[in-house]
């Protein structure tokens, strides 16, 4: 019960900074032009996605929305496997870590779809010409986590020959 109740808040913690950050981006930025935080470099921008990562899917918000569901639950059944809750030390760590980061960004884009039916995303870098599509906290996240996992798919616990 113990790690329910940390997974539960630490996760509601992520998700509302993810909120919170979207709710600034929305209040300061839309309808404003790009702020430039670091010339050259990184902007904050207001856009609504309507799709998923890199505008893919458009208008698809409730397929999305459901895909998100699903997910989160095929993660939660398989969440010993997938974040190495029975790892120790740096591992069990790194799988923690990651556990809570997907979780948080599944359910912040999640709520973002269901409640305003499409993603505020807000930070936005670039250089020269080449432009990084813009992405939230949550898809921050994310992409952490995923980070996470595959650094985890290394150099897994030896097993012993014949077990």
């Amino acid at each position: 019960m113990r790690t329910f109740v940390t997974i539960f808040a630490v996760v509601a913690n992520l998700a509302l900074a993810d909120a919170i950050t979207k709710e600034l981006a929305a209040a300061r930025l839309k309808g404003e032009a790009a702020v430039s935080v670091v010339p050259g470099f990184f902007n904050l921008a207001y856009v609504e996605n309507r799709g998923a990562a890199w505008g893919l899917f458009q208008g698809q918000v409730w397929p999305l929305a459901a895909f998100a569901v699903v997910a989160l639950a095929v993660l939660v059944w398989q969440r010993r496997e997938l974040f190495q809750t029975a790892a120790t030390g740096a591992r069990r760590v790194a799988g923690r870590v990651a556990e809570w980061l997907v979780y948080a960004g599944i359910l912040g884009n999640l709520l973002d779809r269901a409640v305003r039916g499409y993603v505020i995303d807000f930070l936005d870098f670039h250089w020269g010409v080449h432009h990084f599509p813009c992405f939230n906290l949550a898809d921050v996240y994310i992409s952490v986590a995923a980070g996470l996992l595959l650094l985890l798919s290394f150099g897994g616990e030896k097993k012993h020959a014949g077990a």
